[in-house]
């Protein structure tokens, strides 16, 4: 007889089966009702012990972690709090846990001390509902860009380039380390290296899609992707999953329309396939509110916050209106910012992000055209504006809560304009031959953008750090497990 998923039986009006189930015992009061979770729900269901006709020495391995397999009938459950619950006929250990040392007790944890346990910490509730919604949210990522015929591409992890200029990348090297080989200049001879050049891991796959758009039209990239930046922040990781879809003839419009839709899609998807475990979250984060001082509450709980993304269109905003926004409004006149704006050109910070959605529009924003200075030297140059300024067609999508989801942009198809761009930043044209070979051979309007996949979950859940959404986390001085 096999056993059945826990998720299965509570959802059974079944009564009087016979049943199996297998999992791992979260509590065991009284020497009689057994809480056993096997991660298919958040849920545990009841075993209710005979325990006058159980020996003892089972009875005495019943301890919290342990993993456990009873046989029994499916009952109407007359406790509070669940509908069914298995009358035990049989328990027997299938994995012992010693209750002195397993360090997830029956209490509440700290996600601190939590992510000190991290190979143990998806074994809990919380845990359980925050990896359930991202992989709802994975799936219906690949489900959104397979419906719309999108060819899944794999960009390499292990790259010679720098698509983002920042600098800040992992080295790759099989060089020995205590006795680096070096040329006659004093410099390492990258020569002797696996690859015979100097590599990294990628910060991102996009200048590898636009290749693979200009053949297959429509692409997407999603995976890990890697980068250097000694930030301590409760935003940043070190090693983070990218999605970065890149399309052919596709215009700014096209590629703003395509995101939009992209978020509303994959976060209706998971509050449909993930009800029990949004909910759960939802009330986990009212709980950690109730701590905190009025005005730092959320105005919206976790579940209108999503609603708030799918019941509203995103305004659409250029930086240069933004800008005189910003610079008008209350917190930038009583010089509340914590980084005042003062002129165009300034980079927004959260801050700005937040306030442009959450107090002034009161919805999703996209905002356009930023200056062509404070963004990547692949963006689509506009035509200089009255006053002579450079704006590129860069556009960001700004969420309640966490500021910039998406940053995007219609690539420069122009090879000139590219080339003279590059030579501003100091980006060596010969290192990039096979990039603007796309724009030798059969240039075409192209564009493309990138959501940090933690960050889209870190807002679903509605955890705040994102150490909490990604399984274990690598951040300055920390890869462990």
């Amino acid at each position: 007889m096999e056993h059945t998923r826990i998720k299965e039986l509570l959802q059974s009006e079944e009564y009087g089966k016979e049943v199996i189930v297998k999992g791992w015992v979260r509590t065991f009061r009284n020497n009689q009702f057994i809480a056993i979770n096997d991660g298919s729900s958040i849920n545990n269901i009841q075993a209710v012990v005979d325990f006058e006709n159980t020996p003892d020495e089972i009875l005495k391995r019943i301890t919290t972690g342990a993993a456990v397999r009873v046989k029994g009938q499916l009952v109407e459950s007359l406790g509070k709090g669940q509908k069914v619950e298995v009358k035990a006929t049989e328990v027997s250990i299938i994995g012992d846990s010693d209750p002195e040392k397993y360090p997830l007790q029956p209490k509440k944890h700290s996600l601190e001390f939590l992510r000190e346990i991290a190979h143990l910490r998806m074994r809990t509730g919380t845990f359980n509902a925050v990896f359930k919604v991202r992989n709802a949210l994975a799936f219906a990522v690949h489900k959104f860009f397979q419906d719309r015929a999108f060819v899944y591409w794999h960009s390499p992890i292990i790259t010679g380039s720098d698509a983002e200029g920042a600098g800040e990348m992992f080295r790759v090297t099989t060089l020995d380390l205590d006795s680096l080989p070096r040329n006659e200049q004093g410099e390492i001879d990258y020569k002797e290296d696996f690859f015979g050049k100097s590599t990294n891991l990628t910060v991102s796959g996009q200048l590898e899609g636009e290749l693979a758009a200009l053949a297959f039209g429509n692409i997407y990239t999603f995976g890990p992707t890697f980068r250097a930046e000694n930030s301590n922040t409760t935003r940043h990781l070190a090693e983070f999953w990218m999605i970065e879809p890149e399309m052919a003839f596709y215009e700014i419009e096209d590629n703003m329309d395509l995101a939009e839709a992209l978020l509303k899609y994959v976060i209706r998807y998971a509050l449909e396939t993930c009800p029990e475990e949004i909910e759960f979250l939802k009330n986990r984060l009212l709980e950690e509110e109730k701590s905190k001082p009025q005005n730092e509450r959320s105005e919206l709980n976790l579940i209108e916050k999503l609603n708030f993304i799918l019941d509203n269109d995103f305004e659409r905003v250029t930086y240069t209106d933004a800008i005189e926004i910003l610079k008008r409004s209350k917190p930038n006149q009583k010089k509340q910012f914590k980084y005042l704006i003062e002129e165009w050109g300034a980079d927004l910070q959260s801050e700005h992000e937040r306030y442009l959605v959450e107090k002034h529009f009161k919805k999703p924003v996209i905002l356009t055209d930023y200056p062509r200075e404070i963004k990547s030297f692949y963006m689509k140059q506009n035509e200089p504006d009255a006053q002579g300024r450079q704006t590129v067609k860069a556009m960001d999508i700004l969420f309640p809560g966490i500021g910039e989801m998406v940053g995007g942009s219609q690539r420069e198809e122009n090879l000139e304009k590219l080339l003279a761009r590059m030579a501003e930043v100091g980006i060596p044209a010969e290192e990039m031959e096979w990039f603007l070979d796309t724009r030798r051979f059969g240039s075409v309007p192209h564009s493309g953008f990138g959501v940090g996949f933690e960050r889209l979950v870190l807002f679903t859940t509605g955890m705040t750090n994102i150490r909490d959404v990604i399984p274990f986390p690598r951040t300055p001085k920390n890869a462990e497990f």
